[in-house]
């Protein structure tokens, strides 16, 4: 009986192995049969794609896939061109038009700010006039509590194949005058006082300058009081602003390898922090020093990178039109001359058990203003009517990361230097007094920042994971006075100090996040007597970011 048992199951065990192999043999023909099922419907879809008729080259056939839009790539970043983003928009199903494919990317903040609550500015007014004619100095207007849309961006990168591509950035936010300036409300940027180009309507320190239709009086108070008193109380907007980025990218090239050229309208490699992109920034704003980089212009600039972006290189030729402080985009040049850029940046240390460190250097060397007499006012000249003078800018920085147990910290530092001239009459004093034949200045900053993110050290909870913690000590040269000794050609400058506390909660890195700086402001004072009343000022500041970027 057992017997029997026993050949009953070698038996079905001897079926089943049959059966088993009989299946697998059945393997390779069934896979052999779907693919030709698959090649055939790919074949039928060809076939009724070319018989429809193309769509025009506006018409959107998929949805935006944002996963790519903001993916960091190490061919490409918003300083050096959209080599890397060609990449992902040419393989990944994103907006797609009649010739190559578009990727639609966007930045959006919004702030709130608390500002210490100071009717004066720097310049204490009624100490030097008393309250006649008007209050010099005025700070009604800089130091209001507000919401902001402080930068809402708007990006189209077009892809028309692996080596030409064109990008877009407008910012419609960045219209908006009037605002209250961070991390100090009397800077980056000042000066005791503020005319119109010869008294009449033209662009000013701050670039806006007087609007079309508007008086010295009406619009810029005629060197008296604040520049945005009637701007805030009244609204104003400068469209110029409007359009940021521009330009046609040129990479991959066969004769040129690891290199990508931009020609258009773009932002200049120079220092690190002004020209990284808007939405990684470590606080909610820009050092002082480095916010002279965030500008645009116009030319072409050229972009290396080699030893697995171990070395970069950058160097370009722009126009450089405009005096002190103003913005050089949307206009045209105002001389012959071009202002010539070059950066280097080198990493030694990237990507292994010793950290990631940072090094680097830029600079740019132009020539502004043509045709003007010795005193542009008092002397006018045709044409340009400004002296010919040299500008220029340096920045050198440092990054460091260490792993390990230090994993999390990073350190940062960067020193800037500026050259360069104001407009004649734009520097006034409450004497009425201006500086007609501006000599050039030359003034320095710099900031150290520190931060630890949570997020990188294993051994914390999760619910600290998105915290991060962040301080910044910062000082530069930018609040200008009319020398005594020399009203019409010579500027003294005063510094600022900014420290800065922030906090910042990354709800998913940075394509969501929250911060929150504290910025404790110090402004150099003097309290000599007569045409001399520089004071400190109250105006420490908090200014909370909510951040969207997809």
């Amino acid at each position: 009986m057992k017997r029997i048992w026993i050949h009953r199951a070698l038996g079905i065990v001897a079926v089943a192995f049959f059966a088993f192999a009989a299946r697998a043999g059945e393997q390779p023909d069934m896979q052999h049969m779907a693919d030709e099922i698959r090649q055939l419907r790919e074949a039928l879809a060809e076939v009724r794609s070319a018989q429809q008729p193309a769509p025009p080259p506006q018409e959107v056939l998929h949805s935006v896939d944002a996963s790519v839009a903001r993916t960091w790539d190490p061919s490409w970043s918003a300083s050096t061109g959209a080599g890397g983003m060609c990449s992902n928009c040419i393989n990944g199903s994103n907006v797609q038009t009649r010739n190559g494919k578009l990727v639609i990317s966007g930045l959006i903040q919004v702030w709130y700010q608390y500002i210490q609550n100071d009717s004066r500015g720097w310049e204490n007014g009624p100490a030097v006039l008393g309250s006649s004619p008007a209050t010099f100095g005025n700070n009604e207007t800089r130091d209001n509590d507000t919401f902001r849309v402080r930068r809402a961006e708007i990006c189209f990168d077009y892809c028309l194949d692996d080596q030409i591509s064109a990008h877009v950035k407008i910012d419609p936010a960045a219209m908006a005058l009037g605002f209250p300036g961070v991390p100090s409300n009397q800077a980056p940027f000042y000066n005791a006082g503020f005319q119109a180009v010869n008294g009449a309507n033209g662009a000013g320190q701050f670039g806006q300058g007087c609007s079309t239709g508007m008086s010295s009086t009406t619009l810029c108070n005629a060197g008296i009081g604040n520049p945005y008193n009637t701007i805030v109380q009244n609204g104003g907007s400068d469209c110029s602003k409007l359009l940021e980025d521009a330009y046609i990218s040129y990479h991959n090239l066969c004769w040129l390898p690891y290199t990508d050229i931009q020609v258009g309208q773009m932002k200049r490699k120079l220092g690190e922090e002004g020209t990284r992109d808007n939405g990684q920034l470590d606080f909610a704003e820009r050092a002082m020093i480095t916010q002279i980089a965030d500008d645009y212009d116009l030319g072409l600039q050229v972009h290396s990178s080699l030893f697995c972006n171990r070395l970069e290189l950058w160097g370009g030729i722009f126009d450089g039109a405009g005096t002190a402080f103003q913005s050089r985009a949307n206009r045209p040049d105002d001389n012959d001359k071009k202002d010539l850029t070059a950066s280097v940046v080198g990493r030694p240390l990237w990507g292994g058990c010793a950290g990631n460190l940072e090094l680097g250097y830029s600079g740019l060397w132009g020539r502004g203003g043509e045709s003007a007499g010795h005193d542009p006012v008092t002397n006018p000249n045709g044409g340009l009517d400004r002296v010919g003078v040299f500008h220029g800018n340096q920045y050198a920085w440092l990054y460091y990361a260490p792993t390990g147990m230090l994993k999390g910290l990073w350190v940062r530092g960067e020193w800037g230097q500026y050259r360069d001239n104001f407009a004649p009459g734009e520097v006034a004093t409450g004497l009425f007094n201006y500086t007609n034949d501006p000599m050039p200045f030359n003034i320095y900053g710099y900031y150290g920042a520190v931060g630890y993110k949570f997020g990188e050290s294993g051994c914390m909870p999760c619910w600290a994971h998105g915290f991060e913690l962040a301080y910044r000590h910062e000082q530069m040269q930018n609040l200008f006075y009319e020398s005594l000794s020399d009203p019409n050609q010579k500027l003294d400058v005063f510094r600022t100090t900014v420290d800065t506390l922030g906090l910042n909660y990354y709800i998913k890195g940075h394509q969501a996040k929250l911060q929150l700086n504290y910025n404790f402001v110090h402004e150099q004072h003097d309290h000599s007597i007569g045409d001399r009343q520089i004071r400190e000022v109250r105006n420490d500041n908090l200014v909370l970011s909510f951040q969207v970027m997809f």
